[in-house]
């Protein structure tokens, strides 16, 4: 017989949130502002705890919808792009990218520690997150934490991080 391995999942109507981004491409290409409603799913996995439980899903759902609503109806900015200059202050956020500028109040803003602001980074950004709320709360680091972001029904990005 061989050896179990378990995990659990969560995509519910309300892990969602809706926020502005702009992303560049190859060639200097830089998308103009829009935004997106997106939905978040989470597997993790993990060796079974005393309550035979890889988690429980109430602590789950509560820890990703807490870092879901510092996104929601935010502009996603990254801070760690190679040309997209990002500089805040209490008041206000301002990026540029070669000759555009924007600004945006403070309070409106989510300034990430990625390099751009695709599917696929903001689904590492909340696994890193998420993996972190997890040890928090139950003391252990999951096995692995996957986060699939959908930003438009059926364009997932998706992440798998590793815990030890």
């Amino acid at each position: 017989m061989g050896t179990a391995q378990y995990h659990v999942r969560v995509e519910k109507d309300y892990l969602v949130f809706s926020a502005g981004h702009f992303i560049t491409l190859a060639g200097g290409t830089c998308e103009r502002l829009h935004g997106h409603n997106y939905r978040v799913a989470a597997e993790i996995r993990g060796p079974l705890d005393e309550n035979h439980c890889v988690v429980d899903f109430a602590v789950l759902v509560e820890s990703l919808r807490a870092i879901l609503g510092e996104l929601d109806h935010r502009m996603l900015l990254p801070t760690q792009h190679p040309r997209i200059r990002v500089t805040a202050d209490e008041k206000e956020v301002t990026a540029s990218f070669e000759d555009r500028r924007w600004v945006f109040p403070r309070h409106d803003c989510a300034l990430l520690p990625v390099a751009n602001t695709t599917a696929e980074l903001l689904a590492g950004y909340i696994a890193c997150r998420l993996a972190a709320a997890l040890e928090a709360r139950a003391g252990t680091r999951p096995t692995l934490v996957r986060i699939e972001v959908d930003e438009c029904e059926g364009q997932v990005g998706a992440c798998e991080l590793s815990g030890g």
